[in-house]
C-alpha cells in the first residue's frame, strides 16, 4: 500500500501534536523538542516507520525511547514518568510500546549519554566528560597537564572533541 508524502505529513503532524501534549502535560519542553527531533529523523528515514500500525503506539514509543536512555523511568531523577503513565495516557499496551521503542532505539543507535537525543542533564552528567584518548587509550583529563586541559575544555564547549597522539 503506497502512501503519499501528504498522508505522510499528516502522520508525522498528528504524531507531533500527541507527543507534544504529552510532555506539556508531564515532562517539559526539553523532551518536547528531543520528541520533535526524533519523530522528524523517522519521517526522512526511506521506510518511514509510523506510516503503519496507531500513532498513540508510536507516540508513547518516541517518548518511551528519549525516557529510557535518559533515565525518565527512574524516581530520583527529573521530570519523572513511570512507562504506566505513559501507556495510560495513550491506551496503549506496554509490551507493543516496549517493543515500537527498542525498534526506534535500535533505528538510531540510540544509547545513555547519546549526543543527539539525551537531555540537557544527561550531557552534563556523561561520566566520559572528565576523560580524553591519548593514543587510543582512554584517560581522565586531570592527568594531562594544564595547557591541554584547558584545549580539551575549550574544544568541548564548542561541541569537538580532541584526541591527543604522543607518537611521531
Amino acid at each position: 500500500m503506497a502512501t503519499t508524502k501528504e498522508e505522510i505529513k499528516l502522520k508525522e503532524e498528528k504524531l507531533l501534536e500527541l507527543t507534544r501534549t504529552f510532555c506539556s502535560e508531564k515532562l517539559n519542553e526539553e523532551y518536547t523538542q528531543l520528541c520533535e527531533k526524533l519523530i522528524k529523523k523517522m519521517g526522512r528515514k526511506r521506510e518511514i516507520p509510523f506510516v503503519r500500525g496507531k500513532l498513540e503506539i508510536w507516540a508513547a514509543a518516541v517518548i518511551h525511547a528519549i525516557g529510557s536512555i535518559n533515565f525518565l523511568f527512574d524516581k530520583s531523577t527529573q521530570p519523572y514518568v513511570s512507562s504506566q503513565e505513559i501507556n495510560q495516557f495513550f491506551g496503549t499496551n506496554p509490551s507493543t510500546v516496549g517493543q515500537k521503542a527498542s525498534l526506534i532505539r535500535d533505528m538510531f543507535n540510540m544509547n545513555y549519554f547519546d549526543r543527539e537525543f539525551s537531555t540537557n542533564d544527561m550531557k552534563e552528567k556523561n561520566p566520559i566528560n572528565e576523560m580524553v584518548f591519548v593514543d587510543g587509550y582512554i584517560m581522565p583529563i586531570n592527568n594531562l597537564p594544564e595547557e591541554y586541559q584547558k584545549m580539551v575544555r575549550e574544544a568541548r564547549s564548542q561541541g569537538q572533541d580532541i584526541h591527543f597522539t604522543t607518537k611521531k
